[in-house]
């Protein structure tokens, strides 16, 4: 069986001799030495100046909204995963949907101006399968109108853009390490941010809101990362450049193997040093999407519909049209990738996806 995606685990003595540190001091929460080595390690590996290690990808969406103390409405792209849009909606906001671009697959910075009213108070937009949004401009679009920006980089671990950290963009950028992600903690994620005093309300925000043991900054939330999570991090991370390594061959492989006057790619933004997260492909319609899928199910390859349906069309936001995201998202697939996944099993999805 070949799935879209397959974990990256390390070898379990190298996890297990981590995991030794916290077994002998009995340490396995509320921010431990494990926790606090891999946060130093990335701050390092990365160049950025702050980092918050959390249990999952999604509470810091959720914190960056309250820690930022966004109202009314919140710019936004509608080609992402569902944690974009219902953070927003989870936060008492709403969801404005400004739609994408064609190529790229990121919100379409030309459009969005015209979505801003006086209830405007922030952009979230959302990095697509690591390829970066116009970050220069949506920059110089927010100060015109003194709104923040949040960067969702769910995908984006490694990825620089005009050589620099995509986490160093933005008000605040947050990261997921779930497990199909190319650097991961089994279940985890992270905040980034450039401010200092917005970091340590990040910070308190994600520690129930403590100050001390008995006395509180403000409200807050349990968002810690684990032991157990930074162990698996701390034993992945020395492999990580061999992963991206691998993973740049399967797409070059995808690129020699496959016929792009049926399908097309996603168009990777100039400037960027990518890390080859997904390999999205685009149909022409949904029915040549659905046909290839049904064929490649026969011989247990499994590509994913990813980002499906198009966020606008969720039951709880509303109606917005985007006549551009519903159309790519009705067309995506994305093919697997994954580190060791062999020439063979490429060209044999690739066959597949030509005989259709």
């Amino acid at each position: 069986m070949i799935n879209v995606t397959k974990t990256f685990l390390p070898p379990q003595e190298e996890y297990q001799a981590i995991l030794k540190s916290a077994w002998e001091k009995g340490w396995l929460t509320n921010r431990g030495e494990l926790v606090k080595e891999l946060e130093g390690k990335l701050k390092d590996y990365l160049k950025i100046p702050n980092i918050i290690a959390t249990t999952n990808g999604t509470l810091p969406l959720q914190i960056a909204i309250k820690a930022l103390n966004l109202r009314g409405e919140i710019i936004t792209t509608p080609f992402s995963y569902v944690a974009t849009t219902s953070s927003i909606v989870w936060e008492n906001c709403k969801p404005v949907f400004v739609d994408i671009d064609s190529e790229n697959l990121t919100i379409d910075e030309t459009k969005i101006e015209a979505a801003i009213t006086n209830k405007t108070s922030a952009i979230l937009a959302t990095h697509v399968f690591g390829n970066p949004c116009a970050v220069i401009e949506i920059e110089k679009i927010a100060k015109k109108y003194n709104l923040k920006v949040i960067y969702d980089a769910a995908h984006c671990f490694g990825v620089t853009y005009n050589k620099q950290s995509i986490f160093n963009y933005g008000d605040i950028s947050t990261c997921s390490f779930h497990a199909t992600k190319i650097f991961h903690t089994g279940e985890g994620g992270a905040i980034f941010t450039k401010s200092k005093e917005l970091h340590e309300k990040l910070f308190y925000h994600h520690n129930f809101g403590h100050k001390t043991a008995t006395s509180f900054h403000g409200i807050g939330i349990n968002a810690k990362m684990s032991e157990l999570q930074a162990a698996m991090g701390l034993a992945i991370f020395p492999y990580f450049k061999e992963i991206v390594s691998d993973r740049k061959k399967v797409v070059g492989r995808y690129n020699t193997f496959l016929d792009f006057s049926k399908i097309r790619k996603i168009k990777i933004r100039d400037h960027t040093n990518w890390n080859y997260s997904y390999y999205p492909v685009i149909f022409n319609t949904e029915e040549e999407l659905l046909r290839v899928i049904k064929e490649l199910n026969k011989k247990e390859i499994y590509p994913r519909r990813y980002f499906y349906p198009s966020l606008n069309t969720l039951n709880y936001v509303g109606t917005q049209k985007m006549p551009v995201s519903e159309s790519i998202a009705a067309r995506v697939l994305c093919l697997p990738l994954y580190y060791d996944l062999t020439e063979e099993n490429i060209k044999l999805i690739s066959n597949i996806i030509l005989s259709c």
